[in-house]
C-alpha cells in the first residue's frame, strides 16, 4: 500500500496545495477528503497562479487522477465555475481525471445564507467563519437530512429531499433571522442545469475505485484542507472548522482501513499564521508581525482576509504531531524568515506561573498563556534562488537543524518559495 495523507499542522493557510502539487508528479491519484469551499489552496507553475477551493490540488497534472471523496461537502455552483476556469486555462481536458463521489454532501444556497445570519447574530463572538455554507451543510449530514451528489441526477428524489430541507430552513431564515427565502422551483432549474454540467464527474463509488488502486500498488495522496488546530474535535474549539482535518479522517472520508496508509506528513509554515478568531499564543501584533504578514503574503486565497502572523509554536506543533500520528514533516514559507536580526520560537508556555509544554486541550486556558521564546540568530539572504540545501546559509540550516531536534520528527521537505523548483528534497516522498 502507498498512501500518504498530507495534513495541515497549524491552523490551516501551511501551503498544502503547493506541496500537493509538487507531491503529485510522483503519484498517480489525489484525494481531497475532507472540509469545502472555505479553503484554498494556491498554485503557482511557471509563473501562472492558479487557486483551488474543491479540486484536488494535483488537477494541474495531466497524468494524475484526483477524486473529491465523501467527507467534502460541495458547493455545486462553485466547483462548476472551477471546473470551467481550469479547463480555460488548459487543464482538466479529459473528464476522466476528476471523480466526484455520489456521497459526498451538497452545500446549497440556503446553507450560505444560514452561515451568513448566524455569524451577523454573535456580534462580538463571531467564530470567524468565511460564510460558505460549510457548517449548516455538515449539520444536516449530521442530522440524515443532507441532499448528496448523487441525488442531482434522480430529478424525483431532489424535488423530495429540497422540499423536505426548505420547510425547516425557510422558517429559520424568515422567521428568527428575519431574512430571505428560498422556493424550491427556482434552485431545482438552477440544479438541474449545474448536474448536467457535473456529470461527466460523477462517481458512483469512490472508495471502490480508491481502494482497488491501492491494492494494485498506485501511488495515492490524500488531500486535506485548513490544519489541525481547526479540528472539530481536537482544535480549539469553537473556534474551529465544522470537519475533521486529521489525518485519520482520510480513511473514513475516502472509505479505506488505516494499513493503507505508508506515512502521514504535517505541513507547517516556519513561522505561525491564523485566521479568523480564536487563541493564538505567538501572535505578533507589532511591526515584526507585520512584516511576516508582508513578505509572506499572509492574505486568504479564499476571502482576502489578512492572516495574523507570529513565531513558530512548538508546543503547537508537537501537538499536531501526536494527534496526527505525523512520521515526517515539510517546511514551507522558509524565505519569508530573510532578513529579521533574530528569530523566535516558541518552546514552551507559562500559564498562571508555571511553565508547561503540552497544549491545553481547553481554549479559554489558552488565551491565557504567555509564550516562552527562544531566540535563534537570523540571516539576511535571500533563499528564493537557492537549489540545493547545501546552498543554504549557516544561520538558516541552523535554525533547521534546531526545529529537527526539538520536534524528533525528520523534516523532508523544505520550501523556499511559491514555485515548483523552489523546493528543496532532503528525502523522496515514497519509498519505492
Amino acid at each position: 500500500m502507498s498512501g500518504v495523507v498530507v495534513v495541515g499542522a497549524q491552523w490551516g493557510d501551511e501551503g498544502k496545495g503547493k506541496l500537493i502539487d509538487v507531491f503529485a508528479e510522483k503519484a498517480d491519484m489525489v484525494v481531497r477528503y475532507q472540509g469545502g469551499a472555505n479553503a484554498g489552496h494556491t498554485l503557482v507553475v511557471n509563473g501562472q497562479k492558479t487557486v483551488l477551493h474543491l479540486v484536488p490540488s494535483g488537477i494541474l497534472r495531466p497524468e494524475t487522477t484526483c477524486v473529491i471523496a465523501s467527507g467534502v461537502v460541495i458547493d455545486v455552483f462553485s466547483i462548476r465555475d472551477e471546473i470551467r476556469k481550469l479547463k480555460d486555462t488548459g487543464f482538466l481536458q479529459n473528464p476522466k481525471q476528476l471523480l466526484i463521489s455520489d456521497t459526498a454532501t451538497l452545500i446549497l444556497p440556503y446553507h450560505k445564507a444560514l452561515d451568513a445570519a448566524r455569524e451577523a447574530a454573535l456580534s462580538d463572538g463571531k467564530i470567524g467563519t468565511t460564510g460558505k455554507g460549510i457548517g449548516p451543510a455538515y449539520e444536516d449530514r449530521a442530522s440524515r437530512r443532507a441532499i448528496l451528489f448523487g441525488d442531482l441526477f434522480d430529478k424525483e428524489n431532489l424535488k423530495k429531499k429540497l422540499e423536505l430541507a426548505l420547510t425547516e430552513k425557510n422558517f429559520m431564515l424568515e422567521n428568527y433571522y428575519k431574512g430571505s427565502t428560498f422556493k424550491s422551483e427556482d434552485l431545482m432549474k438552477d440544479l438541474f442545469a449545474v448536474a448536467e454540467d457535473l456529470a461527466p464527474y460523477r462517481t458512483k463509488d469512490t472508495s471502490l475505485f480508491i481502494s482497488k488502486n491501492l491494492k494494485s500498488g498506485k501511488r495515492v495522496l490524500f488531500e486535506g484542507a485548513q490544519g489541525t488546530m481547526l479540528d472539530i474535535l481536537h482544535g480549539t474549539y469553537p473556534f474551529v472548522t465544522s470537519s475533521s482535518t486529521l489525518a485519520s479522517n482520510a480513511c473514513a472520508s475516502a472509505g479505506i482501513g488505516p494499513a493503507s496508509v505508508q506515512k502521514v506528513i504535517g505541513v507547517f509554515k516556519a513561522y505561525t499564521t491564523r485566521v479568523g478568531s480564536g487563541p493564538f499564543p505567538t501572535e505578533l501584533t507589532d511591526e515584526v508581525g507585520k512584516k511576516l504578514q508582508m513578505d509572506g503574503h499572509e492574505f486568504g486565497s479564499t476571502t482576502g482576509r489578512a492572516r495574523r502572523c507570529g513565531w513558530l509554536d512548538l508546543v503547537a506543533l508537537k501537538y499536531a504531531i501526536r494527534v496526527n500520528g505525523i512520521t515526517n514533516l515539510a517546511m514551507m514559507k522558509l524565505d519569508v524568515l530573510t532578513g529579521h536580526d533574530r528569530i523566535g520560537v516558541c518552546t514552551a508556555y507559562k500559564l498562571n506561573g508555571e511553565v508547561i509544554t503540552d497544549l491545553p486541550t481547553s481554549p479559554y486556558e489558552l488565551e491565557k498563556v504567555e509564550p516562552v521564546i527562544e531566540w535563534i540568530p537570523g540571516w539576511t539572504q535571500d533563499l528564493s534562488k537557492v537549489k540545493t540545501l547545501s546552498d543554504l546559509p549557516r544561520p538558516t540550516t541552523n535554525y533547521i537543524d534546531y526545529l529537527g531536534s526539538q520536534l524528533g520528527t525528520p523534516i523532508d521537505v523544505i520550501s523556499v518559495g511559491p514555485g515548483r523548483e523552489q523546493t528543496l528534497w532532503v528525502k523522496p516522498l515514497f519509498n519505492n
